[in-house]
């Protein structure tokens, strides 16, 4: 088999954060006379904006390409993970895995679940791929179980 490379999406995350930093301005800029005698509707409006303030404009700096390589040749998967401060690797020997599964995060009563395949290792820990960065087909569960049996072939050969 040949080498299977999928990369994250740090554009959707960029969107998604600027979106934060937005409606955070937004609120805390139209709650920015909220009526100091109490806890009021528009205390907690400015309060809002001020925390998805604190959240977003880090996020901005957190943004990060991951990309994941499965080579069959070298028999293990690297994980390169690039942000604005450096990059850092993980090199997984495919003798290290003990097993492969689906791992859901979220449920769909408390909004959209987003899956994962994770990595059961032989030293009883769990590492889990395509998470959480931006990656394409995140909320799909037939995307992960397709990677799922994709990398138990790469693994069974």
């Amino acid at each position: 088999m040949d080498t299977w490379k999928v990369e994250s999406n740090p554009a959707k995350q960029m969107i998604f954060t600027c979106g934060i930093v937005v409606v955070g301005l937004v609120l805390a800029y139209g709650f920015r006379h909220f009526d100091r005698s109490g806890f009021t509707n528009s205390l907690a409006g400015f309060l809002l904006g001020i925390l998805l303030l604190v959240i977003g404009v880090p996020g901005l700096f957190m943004i990060r390409r991951e990309s994941i390589t499965v080579d069959s040749t070298t028999r293990r998967i690297t994980i390169e993970k690039t942000n604005r401060f450096g990059k850092k690797d993980k090199i997984i020997l495919f003798s290290e895995i003990a097993d492969v599964s689906v791992t859901q995060l979220g449920n769909s009563s408390d909004g959209s679940p987003n899956f994962h395949v994770t990595l059961s290792l032989r030293s009883g820990k769990n590492f889990p791929l395509f998470f959480p960065a931006y990656y394409d087909g995140r909320w799909d569960r037939s995307v992960a179980e397709d990677r799922c049996r994709r990398l138990e072939k790469y693994l069974q050969q």
